[in-house]
């Protein structure tokens, strides 16, 4: 009897920790997005809106996007799957546009003080992932009107997109975290307040991937 009711615990153990890794993951994201807006002011100066935008589009907009998907964190776990991916699709649309506009107001702030562009390694990986970012967008519109698509597998589409999503999302978390060894940021906060803000896109990147990675996994075992 022991037995058997350890054996019943353990999937609600589990069932558990996916449940609170994705309310964490939502926290995470709401607050990081929040803390950077704070310390940035948004509207104090061009390259106020850099910084914003950019949290917003990777930490918020992003993490939400893929969090629609998520059998346990899901805001929409109760509709359709087809009504899922056009929310996502739509939130992925903002994630960008935020991102351009951060690219864009970072661009003009450089131009006005005469420094280098992209001369950081930040700066380099962030218009890769907003270039990645804006091709995986227009990547997923044959995923969403399906006459787009003739002469492809749906399935292997679905795979494609998920991996390269993965793949844009962790750029993007890299990105996040070198954003926070600039000067700016490291001169805003505390030790203290530098390692926790460090901590959200790497637990956010860690339960995403788990997510994404265990979807398909389990769609693999399904299939044989």
């Amino acid at each position: 009897m022991a037995h058997s009711k350890d054996s019943e615990a353990e999937p609600r153990v589990f069932a558990f920790a996916r449940v609170a890794s994705a309310v964490l993951t939502h926290v995470v994201g709401i607050t990081l997005t929040g803390f950077v807006a704070v310390l940035a002011r948004p509207g104090t100066s061009w390259f106020s809106w850099h910084p914003f935008f950019m949290t917003l589009a990777f930490s918020f907009f992003m993490t939400e996007a893929i969090l629609l998907f998520s059998p346990h964190g899901s805001p929409l776990r109760k509709f359709s799957h087809k009504v899922k991916g056009r929310v996502h699709w739509l939130l992925q649309v903002a994630s960008v546009t935020c991102a351009a506009l951060g690219l864009a107001a970072i661009f003009y702030n450089k131009h006005l003080h005469g420094k280098p562009h992209f001369a950081s390694w930040h700066g380099l990986l962030g218009v890769v992932t907003v270039c990645a970012a804006a091709v995986q967008s227009l990547g997923a519109v044959p995923l969403i009107y399906h006459s787009l698509a003739k002469g492809w597998s749906l399935a292997k589409l679905k795979r494609y997109h998920a991996a390269s999503g993965l793949v844009t999302y962790l750029l993007g978390s890299v990105s996040l975290l070198l954003g926070l060894t600039s000067k700016w940021f490291t001169g805003s906060v505390s030790d203290a307040g530098w390692y926790l803000a460090a901590l959200c896109p790497a637990l956010s990147a860690l339960i995403i991937m788990n997510q994404v990675t265990s979807a398909y996994v389990a769609k693999k075992r399904l299939q044989s």
